[in-house]
């Protein structure tokens, strides 16, 4: 095999003209993210089978050909855990990656759970002991050490080796195109904007507070939201999300009453506290009386804890009769989003094919069954 390390565009150039001719492409990237909101991409890895090439995103500025790569949909693209890697396409080139597949995925449909790991994967098939011990290196720093670049080489390596056997199994067992189907889920997950005026409702105990407070602390987040993305901050490093509670319980009207709250962090009280302020004096001009709804506790519900354990006993069942574990079919997370729907709660998306589990495979495998069986138990 033919490895290279790429630092210059016209050996990019080059290299994707001989990457675009594969059928399938094992990919990996290495990025930093300890005090920004973007992770800062300092290595792409890529092996066609003849071309093993580390990619030097800090010394070429250019990377338009291997996009374009990712965008090709005649060349799958393989990834193992791609959750990350996605965000890193989207923040350094809003690139939206075509013809993806997650290896990750692939295997828990082969029976290895939802989050079993590169090294586990390897040692399964190949009885290899992958070193993970560079996986927090800083790769924005250069050179990078013999030893990161054989770490980083042994990601698409085996990767590559491994994929058309995973394939093979899967589509033995019919549940390749729903690995495909899980893996563009994932693609269309991570490349929905962000709707900065909900972030709110992330906020911990926001259920607690009333309309006029769930009004203030959408503001707070909103301001919190914008500033770490213009500073490339972490959104914890502007303020932390039990200070704008705070705030949004009392509303105070200077700072050194901000100070004196319970709850209210100190450093984010002498670092923003005046900015702060002026966010909740902003709110209070612009209040038209238009709040948004009192947050509603889907565990609040009638019988919800009943109802909940009929749904996963459900899965369960369907799970045994498909052969997949129970959280293939369905997380607690999306057991939620149906019944959010299924009762009409605030909030909750208006139609069916905005609910996992009743759209795509799961609604062929059970999703028609689970609405008919909601509708006649659930009364």
């Amino acid at each position: 095999m033919n490895k290279t390390y790429v630092e210059d565009h016209a050996s990019l150039v080059v290299l994707c003209q001989k990457l675009a001719q594969a059928d399938f492409l094992a990919i990996d990237t290495e990025f930093v993210r300890t005090r920004t909101l973007y992770p800062k991409l300092g290595l792409i890895q890529v092996n066609d089978g003849e071309n093993l090439a580390l990619i030097d995103p800090v010394a070429i500025d250019d990377l338009s050909p291997f996009w374009q790569l990712l965008s090709d949909e005649k060349i799958c693209k393989v990834l193992h855990a791609c959750s990350e890697d996605l965000e890193v396409f989207l923040t350094a080139a809003n690139c939206r990656p075509v013809n993806l597949i997650d290896s990750q995925i692939m295997m828990s449909f082969l029976g290895h759970g939802l989050s079993m790991g590169y090294a586990a994967m390897v040692n399964h098939y190949l009885e290899i002991e992958v070193d993970k011990s560079e996986s927090r290196t800083d790769w924005m720093k250069r050179p990078l050490s013999a030893k990161q670049l054989d770490y980083a080489q042994a990601d698409v390596e085996y990767l590559f080796q491994l994929y058309p056997r995973i394939r093979d199994e899967l589509e033995q067992k019919g549940w390749l195109d729903a690995a495909q189907e899980e893996s563009e889920l994932l693609i269309e997950k991570k490349f929905t904007p962000i709707d900065e005026s909900k972030l709110y409702r992330n906020i911990k105990l926001s259920w607690k507070l009333s309309a006029k407070q769930l009004y203030i602390l959408q503001h707070l987040a909103s301001w919190r939201f914008k500033q770490a993305q213009s500073r490339d901050m972490p959104i914890g490093f502007i303020a932390k999300d039990h200070t704008l509670f705070a705030l949004a319980v009392h509303n105070p009207d200077n700072v050194a009453v901000m100070a004196n709250l319970e709850g209210v962090e100190m450093l984010d009280v002498r670092h923003k506290g005046k900015t702060m302020l002026m966010v909740l004096k902003k709110a209070e001009q612009e209040d038209c009386g238009q709040y948004p709804e009192k947050i509603f506790r889907l565990d609040e519900y009638p019988g919800y804890k009943q109802i909940f354990k009929k749904v996963k006993s459900f899965v369960v069942e369907q799970a045994l009769k498909a052969e997949l574990t129970p959280e293939n079919l369905a997380s607690k997370k999306q057991i939620n989003q149906f019944l959010s729907w299924h009762f009409k709660l605030y909030n909750a998306p208006e139609y069916s094919e905005s609910i996992d589990i009743l759209s795509g495979w799961r609604k062929t495998l059970f999703g028609e069954q689970l609405n008919l069986f909601a509708n006649n138990d659930f009364k």
